[in-house]
């Protein structure tokens, strides 16, 4: 009896629901800058190839013109996509018609470009179109994203001012998608200097865990698990961390760590 209460706890486990990253499917999240091969080659792979069906939104950039120079000059385009459709529309009904969010009902992976994260709360949140990003998801797809988004698959909202992006915590802007739950994620970290931003955030939201990404760095999430892929390194900042002999109130993962979204702690990679 014994030994099958011990099969059944580990099963149970085993195929226990997330509680912080995607039930399915996965999470592309970059810090910005370049796009390297290693980050561009995941994202192909995860959404099943270059035949699969991609879409990308660029509302968090300023301008309206993204036509087909657009899509034959975007990143997927020339790494061998042929099939790349852009979402966009800053008119929150438009967002949430079945005409516009069609695209999205056949996409294996969505890329979200960088600019400012509260274009891309002010269209889509409440949204079909978000219902959509997360049904991609659902199906076993990717949602990736750089800077802007990177920062809006939080659940928390960092630099949301729509005045300027050095207000880390804005009233009526700090609502990201949650498609990584229970988070809040910056960008360009080292590079910018913002190691230790993201202090008051976690101060004011202990539930929160922080995620610093630098440029040309990423983490893909699947179910519980995060791993870093890139050349730099991301800061996680938990209000439970003590600060070592170092005196920082964050800790460093390195390209290949692997996280443990429950524990937040680093467990080890599978090789």
């Amino acid at each position: 009896m014994r030994s099958i209460l011990l099969l059944l706890l580990v099963a149970t486990t085993a195929f226990a629901e997330p509680k912080i990253g995607p039930a399915n499917g996965s999470l592309l999240i970059h810090g910005g800058g370049k796009l390297g091969r290693e980050t561009l080659v995941e994202f192909i792979k995860l959404a099943g190839g270059v035949d699969a069906n991609f879409v990308i939104i660029p509302t968090a950039e300023p301008g309206e013109d993204w036509g087909e120079s657009y899509v034959a000059n975007s990143f997927l385009t020339r790494s061998g996509a042929e099939h790349v459709t852009i979402v966009h529309t800053r008119d929150r009904a438009v967002a949430d018609s079945a005409a516009f969010v069609e695209p999205l009902t056949k996409a294996n992976a969505v890329w979200i470009d960088g600019g400012r994260q509260w274009r891309l709360a002010d269209a889509y949140l409440g949204t079909r179109t978000l219902a959509e990003i997360r049904g991609v998801l659902a199906r076993g797809g990717v949602v990736g994203g750089s800077s802007a988004g990177a920062t809006i698959q939080g659940s928390y909202m960092v630099r949301g001012a729509p005045e300027g992006n050095t207000v880390m915590m804005a009233k009526g802007h700090e609502e990201g998608f949650a498609l990584l739950r229970n988070s809040a994620i910056d960008q360009h970290v080292i590079t910018r200097h913002r190691e230790e931003d993201m202090q008051a955030v976690i101060a004011a939201h202990p539930e929160l865990l922080g995620f610093g990404i630098d440029e040309g760095t990423a983490i893909i999430v699947q179910g519980d698990r995060a791993r870093v892929i890139g050349p730099s390194k991301v800061a996680i900042t938990d209000h439970a961390y003590t600060p070592g002999p170092d005196g920082l109130h964050y800790f460093f993962l390195n390209p290949g760590d692997v996280l443990d979204l429950v524990t937040r702690r680093p467990v080890p990679a599978v090789k």
